[in-house]
């Protein structure tokens, strides 16, 4: 296994070098989303019963920033390693593909909770939570995280440039999650919209994880669950197949 710890290092370093930008800046970023809807929203606003909406956006904030940052954290590595050519010294060594997979989707990982306990400790000085239910926070952050961890080595090994980056960012990314009911619930919409968000995987993750704080949920968090653990699956064999086949890799 020494060749899988050397690959986890060296992701983990190649974030941790520059904690300012890859874990600091992103906390910044939840907490102006945190003062902007709080101020505006949380005297005119209560979602549950006995949950002020500050409170109410936390959860949503934190799996909003962990998905975001384990993307982010895959794809970015494997983009940039094969922009620069350096790709070829994780190729070139007697790494199996399942070595090469876990390295990264657990370096994302790190770095994508690491940022959502940030954003909860930041969180914490504002509102009063309680983890009523801190096993299904755990299963919830963990299983999002990598589901999230795989699309970004996906991107990543498809894309060619940052451009090809950006645009899943942009017009992939970007929209499942901030029309998942990280702002809302999609009880506040119309039918249709209602009926639209129940198709976005995104909208189980946060709606399972906020569960965990209060107890209340939009939907039975064990629909989220059966939602979130099939879609993990399924991105991590998607991921596992473009490695072993060696799709934009091994040319």
């Amino acid at each position: 296994m020494i060749g899988f710890w050397t690959l986890f290092k060296k992701e983990i370093l190649r974030f941790w070098k520059v904690l300012l930008q890859t874990v600091a800046a992103p906390i910044l970023t939840a907490f102006l989303y945190l003062l902007i809807f709080a101020h505006v929203l949380a005297a005119h606003v209560q979602v549950y019963p006995g949950v002020g909406y500050t409170a109410f956006l936390m959860p949503g904030l934190v799996m909003m920033s962990v998905l975001q940052n384990t993307f982010a954290n895959a794809s970015s590595s494997l983009i940039q390693s094969k922009i620069t050519g350096n790709i070829v010294f994780v190729l070139l060594p007697p790494l199996s593909y399942l070595e090469f997979f876990m390295a990264y989707v657990l370096a994302a990982l790190v770095r994508g909770l690491v940022i959502g306990v940030g954003v909860l400790m930041v969180g914490l000085l504002f509102v009063d939570l309680h983890l009523r239910h801190p096993l299904w926070i755990l299963m919830f952050g963990v299983g999002a995280g990598v589901v999230f961890s795989c699309i970004g080595m996906m991107a990543g090994i498809w894309a060619e440039k940052f451009d090809h980056l950006a645009g899943v960012q942009n017009f992939f990314i970007m929209p499942l999650t901030f029309l998942s009911g990280v702002f809302y619930s999609i009880h506040s919409l119309p039918d249709f919209w209602q009926g639209m968000s129940r198709f976005n995987p995104v909208f189980y993750m946060i709606d399972g994880f906020r569960y965990g704080f209060f107890g209340v949920a939009d939907v039975d968090p064990r629909l989220s669950l059966a939602v979130v653990v099939p879609t993990a699956l399924v991105a991590s064999l998607l991921t596992l197949w473009m490695l072993r086949a060696g799709y934009k890799l091994r040319h």
